[in-house]
């Protein structure tokens, strides 16, 4: 059962190091071609590679998520969305990440039964503290375990 007193939880700050090596890994995966990703010696980063930083996290980070109680038999990635406040990050850039719970609601479901949201917001600032981008993730845990068939 999903803690709703969870909303405004936050989670451990954590530092990010951006790298030439992982920008470029990523833009592969993902199956960019675009020299700028590839042969750029500091690279800008693709506009989804922000999904890394769970790569750098702290161990004690996944506690929160604990904390909300979410099912994970039951749990669905719902939306993730990017907002960047000046240019991309380039590799070299080192960006502290921070984490938080927004919110958590409800709506009924055709299948499932009553679906629970929670949507998570990582700030990630530059040295100086300035806000550079803003990861927004929504997960959803359905009524009900998916049938066995």
């Amino acid at each position: 059962m999903v803690d709703k007193s969870a909303v405004g939880l936050e989670g451990p700050a954590f530092e990010m190091t951006v790298e030439r090596g992982k920008v470029r890994e990523f833009a592969r995966a993902t199956m960019s071609e675009r020299p700028e990703y590839l042969d750029d010696p500091a690279p800008p980063i693709t506009p989804t590679f922000l999904t890394t930083s769970t790569f750098w996290q702290p161990p004690d980070a996944a506690g929160v998520f604990r904390k909300v109680g979410m099912d994970l038999k039951r749990l669905l990635h719902g939306e993730q969305e990017y907002e960047f406040f000046g240019p991309p990050p380039r590799a070299g850039d080192v960006l502290t990440a921070h984490s938080r719970v927004e919110s958590i609601f409800e709506k009924d479901g055709k299948r499932g039964g009553t679906m629970t949201f929670v949507v998570t917001i990582t700030d990630f600032t530059d040295p100086g503290g300035k806000l550079v981008a803003r990861a927004r993730s929504t997960a959803i845990e359905t009524g009900r375990a998916p049938d066995a068939s």
